[in-house]
């Protein structure tokens, strides 16, 4: 066994434990950090990949704004509310178990046709080095990407601000109302 692929199966193993944590978890905070955890071990593959570009966005984007997002609305909303029982709906977990094992299905003949895939064409020392790239990237997102970019940065807008006035109102019905002085 090579040292690469020793660490990759350390980590492989800390990504799913820390998945598994985060899906059994029944404290909401719990479960955020440990998502963080698995971006983290994501990030670090990035770095085995050699794609440090896309493991910066990944801590940057993924480990650091949206989970400080994610932990802002749970303690925005309160962990308490997100404990109480839900209406159980009957076909929601038969239909996981059944996603859940069509995925498997599909990961498993990846990995045995593997081998029958055509070679890829073999690539120039230039592109090689510029996939990835920052400068590639951006001039890729600002040119070919440009609508759905921006596309994507008004629905966070507007999802922001619709979860801004949500919590208004429900903060609003909880607190009491003063009497006023006639």
């Amino acid at each position: 066994m090579t040292l690469d692929l020793i660490i990759f199966l350390v980590l492989a193993t800390i990504a799913v434990l820390a998945a598994l944590a985060m899906l059994l978890s029944d404290n909401a905070i719990y479960s955020a950090l440990f998502l963080i955890v698995n971006f983290a071990v994501v990030s670090v593959f990035y770095l085995m990949l050699n794609a440090p570009f896309i493991a910066m966005v990944q801590v940057t984007v993924y480990a650091g704004a949206i989970m400080v997002l994610f932990l802002f609305v749970i303690m925005l909303l309160g962990a308490d509310k997100l404990r109480q029982p839900q209406t159980d709906i009957p076909w929601q977990q038969p239909l996981a178990i059944l996603l859940g094992l069509v995925l498997l299905g599909v990961a498993a003949f990846a990995i045995v046709s593997r081998g029958s895939v055509s070679a890829p064409s073999p690539l120039s020392d230039q592109m090689i080095s510029a996939f990835g790239s920052p400068f590639e990237l951006g001039k890729l997102l600002f040119t070919t990407y440009l609508f759905p970019f921006e596309v994507t940065s008004f629905l966070l807008l507007v999802a922001m601000i619709g979860a801004i006035v949500l919590t208004k109102e429900e903060k609003a019905k909880l607190l009491p109302r003063r009497p006023t002085k006639s």
